[in-house]
């Protein structure tokens, strides 16, 4: 089957390690993103919030997400360096997988945040939904970790 894909990048003046806490842990999402609540359905096999983990995240913004609530589960956790989740409800999407990848550049963080998922009638719905929203979530996401260091600079 065709796959469908969006993907957003960007380089945040912040370490990795900055980056990544922002990331690792999706109860921090409504920190930084367009989400109002996030929670852990359960953890993950190994940590709570590595591969396996499943939890929920509960849109703040309906201009960018028509789903209210989606559920997601954590497929691998890199610590600093990578983040790959699937989403099992809440989206009419079948095969998603989207893949955070955080590589360290000389000025901070390059950040590329890409998904595939099955082309079919919902998932192209989705598709006009996703690609106006992930360049928005990671414009988000550099700015709050840009802020975090001019907080811990200012500190």
């Amino acid at each position: 089957m065709n796959k469908l894909h969006v993907e957003a990048d960007g380089t945040a003046r912040a370490e990795p390690a900055t980056v990544w806490a922002l990331i690792s842990d999706a109860t921090r999402y409504p920190e930084w993103g367009p989400w109002s609540a996030a929670k852990y359905q359960c953890p993950g096999d190994a940590s709570p919030h590595g591969a396996g983990a499943v939890y929920w995240l509960r849109s703040s913004r309906r201009k960018y997400l028509r789903y209210a609530t989606t559920v997601e589960k954590i497929l691998e956790a890199e610590e600093g360096r990578h983040l790959a989740y699937t989403v099992i409800g809440g989206i009419p999407v079948r095969n998603y997988r989207a893949d955070v990848t955080l590589t360290p550049v000389a000025d901070g963080t390059h950040i590329r945040w890409a998904a595939t998922w099955d082309d079919t009638l919902a998932g192209r719905i989705v598709h006009r939904s996703l690609r106006t929203f992930y360049p928005q979530m990671l414009a988000e996401l550099v700015a709050a970790a840009e802020e975090r260091v001019k907080v811990s600079r200012n500190s």
